[in-house]
Protein backbone atom coordinates (compact mmCIF):
# COMPACT_ATOMS: atom_id res chain seq x y z
CA UNK A 1 0.00 0.00 0.00
CA UNK A 2 1.27 3.35 -0.95
CA UNK A 3 1.98 6.38 1.67
CA UNK A 4 -0.54 8.00 -0.20
CA UNK A 5 -3.39 5.28 0.08
CA UNK A 6 -2.60 5.08 3.48
CA UNK A 7 -2.95 8.57 4.49
CA UNK A 8 -6.63 8.42 2.61
CA UNK A 9 -7.47 5.42 4.63
CA UNK A 10 -6.33 6.89 7.77
CA UNK A 11 -8.81 9.94 6.89
CA UNK A 12 -11.80 8.04 6.03
CA UNK A 13 -12.09 5.90 9.05
CA UNK A 14 -10.97 9.12 10.98
CA UNK A 15 -14.35 10.60 9.34
CA UNK A 16 -15.71 7.64 10.02
CA UNK A 17 -14.95 7.74 13.92
CA UNK A 18 -15.87 11.28 14.03
CA UNK A 19 -18.79 10.65 12.77
CA UNK A 20 -19.95 7.78 14.70
CA UNK A 21 -19.12 9.56 17.83
CA UNK A 22 -21.47 12.71 16.87
CA UNK A 23 -24.54 10.40 16.32
CA UNK A 24 -23.93 8.41 19.30
CA UNK A 25 -23.38 12.34 21.21
CA UNK A 26 -26.77 13.33 19.45
CA UNK A 27 -28.46 10.45 21.10
CA UNK A 28 -27.34 10.81 23.86
CA UNK A 29 -27.97 13.92 24.16
CA UNK A 30 -31.82 13.06 23.18
CA UNK A 31 -32.00 10.46 25.07
CA UNK A 32 -32.91 10.82 29.42
CA UNK A 33 -29.70 10.66 31.07
CA UNK A 34 -29.16 9.55 34.72
CA UNK A 35 -28.98 12.72 35.99
CA UNK A 36 -32.69 13.86 34.11
CA UNK A 37 -34.12 10.87 35.65
CA UNK A 38 -33.12 11.72 38.61
CA UNK A 39 -34.29 15.17 38.49
CA UNK A 40 -37.30 13.88 36.95
CA UNK A 41 -38.00 11.45 39.37
CA UNK A 42 -37.30 14.35 42.40
CA UNK A 43 -39.97 16.23 41.02
CA UNK A 44 -42.63 14.26 42.05
CA UNK A 45 -42.92 14.22 45.98
CA UNK A 46 -45.99 12.37 46.64
CA UNK A 47 -47.92 14.57 48.90
CA UNK A 48 -50.95 13.04 51.13
CA UNK A 49 -53.58 14.68 48.38
CA UNK A 50 -51.24 13.01 45.56
CA UNK A 51 -51.47 9.49 47.61
CA UNK A 52 -55.05 10.29 47.59
CA UNK A 53 -55.83 10.64 44.17
CA UNK A 54 -53.49 7.49 43.37
CA UNK A 55 -55.81 5.35 45.43
CA UNK A 56 -58.78 6.50 43.81
CA UNK A 57 -57.59 6.19 40.06
CA UNK A 58 -56.24 2.78 40.67
CA UNK A 59 -59.83 1.58 41.60
CA UNK A 60 -61.87 3.56 39.79
CA UNK A 61 -63.01 4.85 36.22
CA UNK A 62 -61.19 8.36 35.47
CA UNK A 63 -64.57 9.57 34.00
CA UNK A 64 -66.65 9.04 37.22
CA UNK A 65 -64.18 10.83 39.51
CA UNK A 66 -63.67 14.01 37.37
CA UNK A 67 -67.36 14.61 36.59
CA UNK A 68 -67.52 17.94 37.20
CA UNK A 69 -70.34 18.14 40.40
CA UNK A 70 -70.69 22.12 39.26
CA UNK A 71 -71.70 20.93 35.80
CA UNK A 72 -74.56 18.40 37.85
CA UNK A 73 -77.33 20.97 38.09
CA UNK A 74 -80.47 19.99 36.27
CA UNK A 75 -80.91 19.69 31.98
CA UNK A 76 -83.45 22.59 30.70
CA UNK A 77 -84.94 20.33 28.21
CA UNK A 78 -87.08 22.82 27.02
CA UNK A 79 -86.64 23.77 23.18
CA UNK A 80 -88.20 26.90 21.56
CA UNK A 81 -87.87 24.97 18.07
CA UNK A 82 -87.97 21.54 18.07
CA UNK A 83 -88.80 18.83 15.45
CA UNK A 84 -90.31 16.03 17.01
CA UNK A 85 -88.60 12.48 16.91
CA UNK A 86 -90.39 9.28 14.84
CA UNK A 87 -89.13 6.62 16.94
CA UNK A 88 -85.41 6.16 18.72
CA UNK A 89 -83.46 3.71 16.94
CA UNK A 90 -80.43 1.41 17.80
CA UNK A 91 -77.05 0.67 15.68
CA UNK A 92 -76.36 -1.60 18.99
CA UNK A 93 -72.75 -2.40 18.37
CA UNK A 94 -71.89 -1.21 15.01
CA UNK A 95 -70.30 1.53 13.66
CA UNK A 96 -73.42 2.70 11.02
CA UNK A 97 -74.30 5.64 12.50
CA UNK A 98 -74.19 7.46 9.71
CA UNK A 99 -76.84 4.59 7.42
CA UNK A 100 -78.73 5.04 11.11
CA UNK A 101 -78.92 9.06 10.43
CA UNK A 102 -79.31 9.39 6.77
CA UNK A 103 -82.24 6.77 7.00
CA UNK A 104 -83.80 8.88 10.32
CA UNK A 105 -83.61 11.91 7.89
CA UNK A 106 -86.05 10.58 5.23
CA UNK A 107 -88.04 8.20 6.95
CA UNK A 108 -89.43 11.70 9.54
CA UNK A 109 -90.38 12.80 5.98
CA UNK A 110 -91.75 9.89 5.22
CA UNK A 111 -94.18 9.65 7.94
CA UNK A 112 -95.51 12.87 8.03
CA UNK A 113 -95.63 12.94 4.41
CA UNK A 114 -97.76 9.43 4.40
CA UNK A 115 -99.55 10.12 8.35
CA UNK A 116 -97.98 6.64 8.93
CA UNK A 117 -97.48 5.46 12.41
CA UNK A 118 -94.34 4.67 11.99
CA UNK A 119 -91.81 3.90 9.75
CA UNK A 120 -88.00 2.24 9.53
CA UNK A 121 -86.05 1.49 6.79
CA UNK A 122 -83.89 -1.95 6.42
CA UNK A 123 -80.26 -0.87 7.76
CA UNK A 124 -79.48 -4.63 7.16
CA UNK A 125 -80.43 -4.18 3.71
CA UNK A 126 -78.24 -1.04 2.56
CA UNK A 127 -75.13 -1.79 4.81
CA UNK A 128 -75.43 -5.35 2.65
CA UNK A 129 -74.88 -3.42 -0.27
CA UNK A 130 -72.40 -0.92 1.32
CA UNK A 131 -70.10 -3.88 2.35
CA UNK A 132 -70.55 -5.40 -0.99
CA UNK A 133 -69.19 -1.91 -2.84
CA UNK A 134 -66.75 -0.82 -0.61
CA UNK A 135 -65.29 -4.16 -0.95
CA UNK A 136 -65.46 -3.43 -4.98
CA UNK A 137 -64.23 0.16 -4.51
CA UNK A 138 -61.05 -1.59 -2.46
CA UNK A 139 -60.14 -3.98 -5.04
CA UNK A 140 -60.36 -2.06 -7.89
CA UNK A 141 -58.33 0.65 -6.21
CA UNK A 142 -56.05 -2.22 -5.86
CA UNK A 143 -55.68 -2.58 -9.51
CA UNK A 144 -55.57 0.80 -10.04
CA UNK A 145 -52.34 0.85 -7.90
CA UNK A 146 -50.81 -2.47 -8.68
CA UNK A 147 -47.76 -0.49 -10.51
CA UNK A 148 -46.88 1.47 -7.27
CA UNK A 149 -44.98 -0.49 -4.73
CA UNK A 150 -46.33 -1.63 -1.14
CA UNK A 151 -44.54 1.01 0.51
CA UNK A 152 -46.23 3.80 -1.88
CA UNK A 153 -48.75 5.81 0.74
CA UNK A 154 -51.91 5.12 -1.43
CA UNK A 155 -51.30 1.89 -1.49
CA UNK A 156 -50.33 1.31 2.34
CA UNK A 157 -53.49 3.27 3.27
CA UNK A 158 -55.83 0.97 1.00
CA UNK A 159 -54.33 -2.08 2.54
CA UNK A 160 -54.64 -0.61 5.99
CA UNK A 161 -58.85 0.53 5.72
CA UNK A 162 -59.67 -2.41 3.44
CA UNK A 163 -63.44 -2.61 4.60
CA UNK A 164 -65.18 -0.58 7.62
CA UNK A 165 -68.94 -0.24 8.71
CA UNK A 166 -67.93 3.34 9.35
CA UNK A 167 -69.31 5.96 6.47
CA UNK A 168 -70.41 9.39 5.91
CA UNK A 169 -73.45 11.00 4.46
CA UNK A 170 -71.92 10.21 1.29
CA UNK A 171 -72.48 6.38 1.54
CA UNK A 172 -76.00 6.99 2.21
CA UNK A 173 -76.52 8.89 -1.23
CA UNK A 174 -74.10 6.20 -2.95
CA UNK A 175 -75.90 3.40 -1.98
CA UNK A 176 -79.54 4.32 -1.64
CA UNK A 177 -79.25 6.08 -4.73
CA UNK A 178 -77.89 2.81 -6.36
CA UNK A 179 -79.69 -0.26 -4.49
CA UNK A 180 -83.35 1.67 -3.37
CA UNK A 181 -84.48 1.22 0.08
CA UNK A 182 -86.69 -1.61 1.75
CA UNK A 183 -88.78 -1.81 5.34
CA UNK A 184 -87.00 -3.54 8.10
CA UNK A 185 -89.57 -5.80 7.86
CA UNK A 186 -88.42 -6.94 4.76
CA UNK A 187 -85.08 -7.30 6.00
CA UNK A 188 -84.70 -7.63 9.54
CA UNK A 189 -81.45 -7.22 11.37
CA UNK A 190 -79.21 -10.53 12.36
CA UNK A 191 -76.51 -10.18 15.41
CA UNK A 192 -74.31 -9.97 12.86
CA UNK A 193 -75.48 -6.52 11.07
CA UNK A 194 -75.97 -5.22 14.95
CA UNK A 195 -71.94 -6.37 16.00
CA UNK A 196 -69.99 -5.79 12.92
CA UNK A 197 -67.00 -6.03 14.36
CA UNK A 198 -66.04 -9.84 13.36
CA UNK A 199 -67.91 -10.24 10.10
CA UNK A 200 -66.03 -6.74 8.78
CA UNK A 201 -62.85 -7.79 10.36
CA UNK A 202 -62.88 -11.64 8.23
CA UNK A 203 -64.11 -10.19 5.23
CA UNK A 204 -61.44 -7.22 5.61
CA UNK A 205 -58.83 -9.97 6.11
CA UNK A 206 -59.82 -11.85 2.93
CA UNK A 207 -59.62 -8.38 0.77
CA UNK A 208 -55.65 -8.68 1.86
CA UNK A 209 -55.46 -11.46 0.63
CA UNK A 210 -57.45 -10.88 -2.48
CA UNK A 211 -54.83 -7.56 -2.79
CA UNK A 212 -51.71 -9.59 -2.93
CA UNK A 213 -53.13 -12.23 -5.34
CA UNK A 214 -54.23 -9.37 -7.79
CA UNK A 215 -50.85 -7.77 -7.28
CA UNK A 216 -49.22 -11.10 -8.48
CA UNK A 217 -51.33 -11.06 -11.15
CA UNK A 218 -50.72 -8.34 -12.34
CA UNK A 219 -47.23 -8.48 -11.87
CA UNK A 220 -46.99 -11.32 -14.25
CA UNK A 221 -48.67 -9.19 -17.41
CA UNK A 222 -52.28 -10.45 -16.62
CA UNK A 223 -54.38 -9.09 -19.38
CA UNK A 224 -56.96 -6.24 -18.18
CA UNK A 225 -59.87 -8.51 -18.76
CA UNK A 226 -58.48 -11.53 -16.80
CA UNK A 227 -57.90 -9.16 -13.71
CA UNK A 228 -61.52 -8.15 -13.93
CA UNK A 229 -62.62 -11.56 -14.06
CA UNK A 230 -60.44 -12.03 -10.88
CA UNK A 231 -61.59 -9.47 -9.04
CA UNK A 232 -65.32 -10.84 -9.99
CA UNK A 233 -64.53 -13.71 -8.58
CA UNK A 234 -63.18 -12.37 -5.65
CA UNK A 235 -66.33 -9.94 -4.63
CA UNK A 236 -68.63 -13.37 -4.74
CA UNK A 237 -66.90 -14.62 -2.25
CA UNK A 238 -67.33 -11.37 -0.61
CA UNK A 239 -71.35 -11.82 -1.25
CA UNK A 240 -71.32 -14.79 0.11
CA UNK A 241 -69.88 -14.15 3.39
CA UNK A 242 -72.45 -11.30 3.62
CA UNK A 243 -75.60 -13.64 2.17
CA UNK A 244 -74.32 -16.14 5.29
CA UNK A 245 -74.30 -13.07 7.81
CA UNK A 246 -76.83 -10.81 6.71
CA UNK A 247 -79.33 -12.75 4.65
CA UNK A 248 -79.90 -12.23 1.12
CA UNK A 249 -81.93 -8.47 -0.24
CA UNK A 250 -85.17 -9.01 -1.23
CA UNK A 251 -85.76 -8.10 -4.72
CA UNK A 252 -89.78 -7.55 -4.35
CA UNK A 253 -91.50 -7.32 -1.18
CA UNK A 254 -94.90 -6.93 0.19
CA UNK A 255 -95.11 -3.28 2.31
CA UNK A 256 -98.73 -2.96 4.55
CA UNK A 257 -99.20 0.50 4.70
CA UNK A 258 -100.84 1.77 7.55
CA UNK A 259 -102.77 5.48 8.64
CA UNK A 260 -101.45 7.04 11.98
CA UNK A 261 -104.45 5.10 14.20
CA UNK A 262 -102.18 1.89 13.00
CA UNK A 263 -105.48 0.96 10.32
CA UNK A 264 -104.33 -0.57 7.44
CA UNK A 265 -104.66 1.33 4.32
CA UNK A 266 -103.47 -1.03 2.04
CA UNK A 267 -100.72 -3.82 0.26
CA UNK A 268 -97.99 -2.43 -1.56
CA UNK A 269 -95.81 -4.71 -3.77
CA UNK A 270 -92.47 -2.83 -4.21
CA UNK A 271 -89.08 -3.49 -5.60
CA UNK A 272 -86.62 -1.26 -3.90
CA UNK A 273 -86.10 1.03 -6.19
CA UNK A 274 -90.28 1.95 -6.41
CA UNK A 275 -89.92 1.87 -2.17
CA UNK A 276 -86.88 4.77 -2.52
CA UNK A 277 -89.10 6.53 -4.98
CA UNK A 278 -92.06 6.98 -2.53
CA UNK A 279 -90.94 6.55 1.03
CA UNK A 280 -87.19 8.17 0.47
CA UNK A 281 -85.39 10.36 -1.52
CA UNK A 282 -83.89 9.45 -4.74
CA UNK A 283 -82.13 12.83 -5.17
CA UNK A 284 -79.48 12.56 -2.08
CA UNK A 285 -76.85 13.89 -4.51
CA UNK A 286 -79.02 17.06 -5.64
CA UNK A 287 -81.10 17.74 -2.89
CA UNK A 288 -78.47 17.94 -0.16
CA UNK A 289 -74.80 19.62 0.85
CA UNK A 290 -72.33 18.89 2.97
CA UNK A 291 -70.81 21.91 5.33
CA UNK A 292 -68.18 21.47 7.29
CA UNK A 293 -66.03 23.29 10.21
CA UNK A 294 -62.58 23.00 10.20
CA UNK A 295 -60.42 25.99 11.61
CA UNK A 296 -57.27 24.61 10.50
CA UNK A 297 -58.18 25.71 6.38
CA UNK A 298 -59.16 28.52 4.89
CA UNK A 299 -63.28 29.07 4.88
CA UNK A 300 -65.43 29.42 1.71
CA UNK A 301 -63.21 27.26 0.10
CA UNK A 302 -64.28 23.66 -1.08
CA UNK A 303 -62.27 20.03 -0.66
CA UNK A 304 -63.19 16.79 -1.58
CA UNK A 305 -61.60 13.65 -0.46
CA UNK A 306 -59.99 10.65 -2.11
CA UNK A 307 -61.54 7.25 -1.38
CA UNK A 308 -64.18 9.66 0.52
CA UNK A 309 -67.22 7.27 -1.10
CA UNK A 310 -68.71 4.01 -0.74
CA UNK A 311 -68.80 3.12 -4.23
CA UNK A 312 -66.29 3.12 -7.07
CA UNK A 313 -68.75 4.35 -9.48
CA UNK A 314 -69.91 6.49 -6.85
CA UNK A 315 -68.83 10.69 -5.77
CA UNK A 316 -66.37 12.08 -3.28
CA UNK A 317 -68.25 14.37 -1.85
CA UNK A 318 -67.52 17.88 -1.58
CA UNK A 319 -67.07 19.87 1.92
CA UNK A 320 -67.55 23.18 1.76
CA UNK A 321 -65.59 24.68 5.36
CA UNK A 322 -67.33 27.65 7.05
CA UNK A 323 -67.67 29.55 10.20
CA UNK A 324 -69.79 28.09 13.04
CA UNK A 325 -72.11 31.46 12.49
CA UNK A 326 -72.69 30.79 9.15
CA UNK A 327 -73.46 26.97 9.51
CA UNK A 328 -75.67 27.36 12.64
CA UNK A 329 -77.60 30.37 10.66
CA UNK A 330 -78.76 27.16 7.89
CA UNK A 331 -79.12 25.12 10.48
CA UNK A 332 -81.85 27.45 12.56
CA UNK A 333 -83.48 27.95 9.34
CA UNK A 334 -84.01 24.17 8.86
CA UNK A 335 -85.22 23.34 12.23
CA UNK A 336 -87.66 26.56 11.82
CA UNK A 337 -89.07 24.44 9.00
CA UNK A 338 -89.76 21.24 10.88
CA UNK A 339 -86.62 19.74 8.85
CA UNK A 340 -84.32 17.62 10.67
CA UNK A 341 -80.33 17.00 9.61
CA UNK A 342 -77.72 15.28 9.11
CA UNK A 343 -75.14 16.12 11.77
CA UNK A 344 -71.48 14.55 12.79
CA UNK A 345 -69.30 15.69 15.86
CA UNK A 346 -66.86 14.14 18.33
CA UNK A 347 -68.33 13.02 21.76
CA UNK A 348 -65.76 14.14 23.60
CA UNK A 349 -67.56 15.22 27.02
CA UNK A 350 -70.39 13.06 27.04
CA UNK A 351 -72.32 12.92 30.28
CA UNK A 352 -73.63 9.50 29.10
CA UNK A 353 -76.41 9.35 32.21
CA UNK A 354 -77.95 12.66 31.65
CA UNK A 355 -77.40 12.74 27.85
CA UNK A 356 -75.60 16.33 28.26
CA UNK A 357 -72.81 17.44 26.30
CA UNK A 358 -70.65 20.38 27.87
CA UNK A 359 -67.00 20.97 27.82
CA UNK A 360 -67.04 21.87 31.35
CA UNK A 361 -68.66 18.05 31.57
CA UNK A 362 -65.21 16.40 32.86
CA UNK A 363 -62.34 18.11 34.79
CA UNK A 364 -59.31 16.19 34.05
CA UNK A 365 -57.22 18.61 34.96
CA UNK A 366 -57.67 19.60 38.39
CA UNK A 367 -57.79 15.72 39.06
CA UNK A 368 -54.05 15.01 37.33
CA UNK A 369 -53.06 19.07 38.12
CA UNK A 370 -52.12 19.38 34.07
CA UNK A 371 -53.66 21.79 31.99
CA UNK A 372 -55.44 20.28 28.54
CA UNK A 373 -55.13 23.48 26.63
CA UNK A 374 -55.51 22.66 23.15
CA UNK A 375 -58.34 24.46 20.91
CA UNK A 376 -60.15 23.07 18.24
CA UNK A 377 -57.88 23.92 15.20
CA UNK A 378 -54.66 22.15 17.25
CA UNK A 379 -56.70 19.21 18.36
CA UNK A 380 -57.82 18.49 14.52
CA UNK A 381 -53.95 18.99 13.83
CA UNK A 382 -53.06 16.40 16.02
CA UNK A 383 -55.69 13.82 15.18
CA UNK A 384 -57.13 14.61 18.51
CA UNK A 385 -60.49 15.16 17.49
CA UNK A 386 -62.20 14.49 14.61
CA UNK A 387 -65.95 14.13 13.19
CA UNK A 388 -66.58 10.12 14.96
CA UNK A 389 -70.33 9.71 15.64
CA UNK A 390 -73.40 10.97 13.50
CA UNK A 391 -76.76 11.68 14.65
CA UNK A 392 -79.92 13.55 13.83
CA UNK A 393 -79.93 17.41 14.86
CA UNK A 394 -83.77 17.86 15.56
CA UNK A 395 -83.59 21.09 17.65
CA UNK A 396 -82.15 24.41 18.96
CA UNK A 397 -83.22 26.42 21.99
CA UNK A 398 -82.93 30.47 21.01
CA UNK A 399 -82.56 33.48 23.23
CA UNK A 400 -84.47 36.26 23.12
CA UNK A 401 -82.03 37.57 20.79
CA UNK A 402 -82.83 34.49 18.67
CA UNK A 403 -78.91 33.18 19.28
CA UNK A 404 -78.71 29.42 20.06
CA UNK A 405 -78.13 28.65 23.50
CA UNK A 406 -78.36 24.61 23.17
CA UNK A 407 -78.91 21.94 20.66
CA UNK A 408 -80.28 18.72 20.51
CA UNK A 409 -79.51 15.94 18.74
CA UNK A 410 -81.51 11.98 18.28
CA UNK A 411 -79.16 9.27 18.78
CA UNK A 412 -79.27 6.24 17.39
CA UNK A 413 -77.87 4.15 20.74
CA UNK A 414 -81.33 2.98 21.81
CA UNK A 415 -84.49 4.39 23.75
CA UNK A 416 -82.78 3.99 26.93
CA UNK A 417 -79.72 6.06 26.60
CA UNK A 418 -78.99 9.44 27.41
CA UNK A 419 -82.45 11.53 27.58
CA UNK A 420 -84.65 9.43 25.79
CA UNK A 421 -82.42 8.18 23.09
CA UNK A 422 -81.59 11.99 22.38
CA UNK A 423 -78.65 14.10 23.87
CA UNK A 424 -78.14 17.63 24.26
CA UNK A 425 -75.39 19.73 23.56
CA UNK A 426 -74.73 23.39 24.60
CA UNK A 427 -74.14 26.05 21.88
CA UNK A 428 -70.03 26.00 23.43
CA UNK A 429 -69.50 22.63 22.85
CA UNK A 430 -71.20 22.87 19.02
CA UNK A 431 -68.81 25.16 18.96
CA UNK A 432 -65.99 22.83 19.86
CA UNK A 433 -67.18 19.72 18.67
CA UNK A 434 -69.32 20.12 15.75
CA UNK A 435 -67.58 18.88 12.23
CA UNK A 436 -69.79 17.87 9.72
CA UNK A 437 -74.10 19.23 8.77
CA UNK A 438 -75.90 17.97 5.69
CA UNK A 439 -78.27 20.47 4.52
CA UNK A 440 -81.25 20.81 1.97
CA UNK A 441 -80.18 22.94 -0.55
CA UNK A 442 -83.33 24.82 0.02
CA UNK A 443 -81.95 26.27 3.32
CA UNK A 444 -78.67 27.13 1.59
CA UNK A 445 -78.04 30.88 0.71
CA UNK A 446 -77.88 31.39 -2.74
CA UNK A 447 -73.88 33.50 -2.25
CA UNK A 448 -73.57 30.05 -0.16
CA UNK A 449 -74.54 27.70 -3.14
CA UNK A 450 -72.10 29.36 -5.34
CA UNK A 451 -69.15 28.78 -3.49
CA UNK A 452 -69.78 25.09 -4.80
CA UNK A 453 -69.07 26.47 -8.04
CA UNK A 454 -65.70 26.56 -7.19
CA UNK A 455 -63.23 24.40 -8.16
CA UNK A 456 -62.65 21.99 -4.87
CA UNK A 457 -59.38 21.79 -3.60
CA UNK A 458 -58.05 17.43 -3.50
CA UNK A 459 -56.81 16.18 -0.02
CA UNK A 460 -55.40 12.56 0.14
CA UNK A 461 -57.38 9.83 1.98
CA UNK A 462 -55.39 10.12 5.10
CA UNK A 463 -56.03 14.24 5.90
CA UNK A 464 -57.19 14.39 9.10
CA UNK A 465 -60.24 16.23 7.78
CA UNK A 466 -61.30 12.81 6.39
CA UNK A 467 -62.92 10.43 9.39
CA UNK A 468 -65.79 7.85 9.05
CA UNK A 469 -68.35 8.26 11.54
CA UNK A 470 -68.64 4.88 13.24
CA UNK A 471 -69.19 4.87 16.94
CA UNK A 472 -71.35 2.54 18.66
CA UNK A 473 -72.63 2.55 22.10
CA UNK A 474 -70.35 4.21 24.65
CA UNK A 475 -69.88 2.44 28.01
Amino acid sequence: MTIRKMKKRILTLTLFAAALTYAQAQQQAGGITPEMLQEIQQSYTETPSDKAIRNAISQNDIRKLTLNLDNQKGIDTHFSIRVPSKGITDQQSSGRCWLFTGMNVMRAKAIERYDLPGLEFSQAYSFFWDQLEKANLFLQSILDTADKPLTDQTVEWLLKHPLSDGGTFTGVADIVGKYGLVPKEAMPETYSSNHTSMMSNLIGLKLKEFALDLRASFARGDSHSALESQKEDMLKTVYRMLALNLGVPPTEFDYVRCDASGKRVEVERHTPMTFLEKYGDPNLLANYVMLMNDPTRPYYKTYTIAYDRHRYDGRNWTYLNLPLDDIKQMAIASLKDSTAMYFSSDVTQLDAKRGYLDVDVYDYGSLMGVDFGMDKKERIQTFSSMSAHAMTLVAVDLDAEGKPVKWMVENSWGPSYGHQGHLIMTDRWFDEYMFRLVVETKYVPEKVRRLFQQEPIQLPAWDPMFAEEDSSVEE
